[in-house]
């Protein structure tokens, strides 16, 4: 029905009184019951309290509070501890943490500078185990692990940083830790913390043989795959890779062997894969491997940029030009389907992208290195909860195809956070029954309490 201009538009000129009620019934984020189902649904408090047991602190806020309240922190969408002060006294942050009022910044600050290791790797468990619970029970036939750093830098003398590679921010001080991650459920398995001054390939063969065996361990049936980019090509990667029978796929240096570089020089005829792309392959290896592997030699072809004066109004011809990469693996499928599975690491970068503007993986949050290990835990666990929050509430809505990306349609955490968390609500106890009334439209009403049943129900 169309609405005439008279029904739409009115003149508003007074402006309201102003009168407040107390924090103590009013909430600025309804939506986090959402989440509040959800850490009862996994238990994971008690999960996070088991993870700082060892340390038996008698402070008033205790470890595990303290790295629930990061997690729920990076949920509510801050990056900063100085903004924790926005939202104290919100009763249902309160309720979630289960304390009567939430530490000051410095309380937080002195706990988190006192983390020790054995915290840090109880809580990379607590991370690792969340994931492999979830491939466990759906239990696919494929599993593909995604391996790449990326960069956190600052513009302090934090501890454990150091200057390296970074074309975001050239000289800066930064760290450069190394996440696996998987696809088909778009998490952060494990990470492991590094300095910025180190090559992408360092502690790489050690921490992808960890990955890969304890997910072996939860599916041994299971086909399992490895990509990574060309940092990762070494004789140790491509050898702890094939001796575990992972189906690999690596990104090869080509410009570092002149043996390749001449097979490209020298090749006159090359199969077609389509009107972009064509191949040859060989079986190689570098002197001072052991093992031939297959290489295979691709060529994009691009348009070449023409330099000059162009006439606009005339028919004007395209040049081409190519583009080279070879990859190298131990896959024995056709190379359409080589080429797609290796292209797929670009939903890695999604993970990135989404982890980095959404879950504050980018961010260095205090001097000490063990304090920003746990931050960048808090924030991939931010991350894969609103992953498993979905997984739980509907069913996967792709198969397996050739490039593996996520078997559900996600909704990015800054997504659920703008549709469902942030959302005013108030508190109240008709007849002695806690109640929250959430200010939401029907749409957003009906998110809600689907969410919220299919949770409980699966406790």
């Amino acid at each position: 029905m169309k609405s005439s201009k008279a029904q739409i538009r009115r003149k508003f000129h007074r402006i309201p009184d102003l009168d407040f009620e107390p924090a103590g019934r009013l909430t600025s984020f309804g939506g986090l019951v959402v989440f509040m189902a959800l850490f009862a649904r996994l238990d994971l408090k008690a999960r996070v309290r088991r993870c700082f047991a060892h340390r038996g602190d008698a402070r008033i806020f205790a470890p595990a509070t303290v790295f629930l309240l990061l997690v729920v922190h990076v949920l509510l969408g801050f990056r900063r501890l100085r903004s924790l002060d926005c939202y104290r006294g919100d009763p249902l942050v309160e309720r979630i943490l289960g304390v009567d009022h939430l530490p000051d910044v410095a309380t937080v600050s002195r706990c988190l500078k006192v983390s020790d290791d054995a915290s840090v790797d109880r809580v990379r468990e607590l991370v690792r185990s969340g994931v492999l619970n979830r491939l466990s029970e759906e239990r696919f036939n494929t599993i593909t692990l995604d391996f790449d750093g990326s960069v956190q830098s600052t513009k302090g003398h934090i501890e454990g940083t150091a200057v390296g590679f970074n074309k975001v921010k050239k000289g800066a001080r930064s760290y450069y830790p190394l996440f696996c991650t998987i696809p088909q459920v778009g998490q952060f398995l494990d990470m492991l913390h590094r300095r910025g001054n180190i090559h992408d390939s360092n502690g790489a063969p050690t921490f992808m043989l960890a990955c890969c065996r304890r997910v072996r361990a939860i599916l041994p049936k299971a086909r399992m795959e490895a990509r990574a980019d060309s940092a990762f090509f070494s004789d140790d990667v491509v050898t702890t890779l094939h001796k575990q029978a992972v189906e690999f796929s690596l990104s090869v240096p080509f410009q570092r062997f002149a043996k390749l570089k001449q097979m490209v020089e020298g090749r006159h005829r090359w199969r077609t894969l389509d009107e972009r792309w064509s191949y040859f392959e060989r079986s190689w290896k570098p002197d001072v491997w052991d093992d031939t592997y297959r290489f295979v030699f691709l060529r994009q072809r691009v348009k070449k940029q023409r330099k000059g004066p162009l006439q606009l109004d005339l028919f004007e011809p395209k040049d081409y030009d190519y583009d080279y990469k070879v990859i190298v693996t131990n896959k024995t499928c056709p190379v359409r389907a080589l080429l797609e599975f290796h292209n797929g690491r670009g939903s890695q970068e999604k993970i990135f992208g989404e982890g980095k503007q959404h879950a504050a993986l980018g961010v260095i949050l205090a001097r000490r290195r063990n304090a920003n290990r746990l931050f960048t835990l808090a924030g991939m666990l931010a991350h894969n909860l609103t992953r498993e929050m979905q997984m739980i509430t509907t069913r996967p809505q792709r198969a397996t195809l050739p490039r593996r990306p996520a078997r559900w349609q996600f909704l990015s955490l800054g997504t659920i956070r703008d549709k469902i968390i942030r959302r005013p609500a108030r508190i109240t106890r008709p007849q002695n029954r806690l109640k929250l009334t959430i200010a939401a439209e029907s749409s957003v009403r009906n998110d809600i309490e689907q969410h919220v049943e299919a949770l409980v129900e699966a406790a």
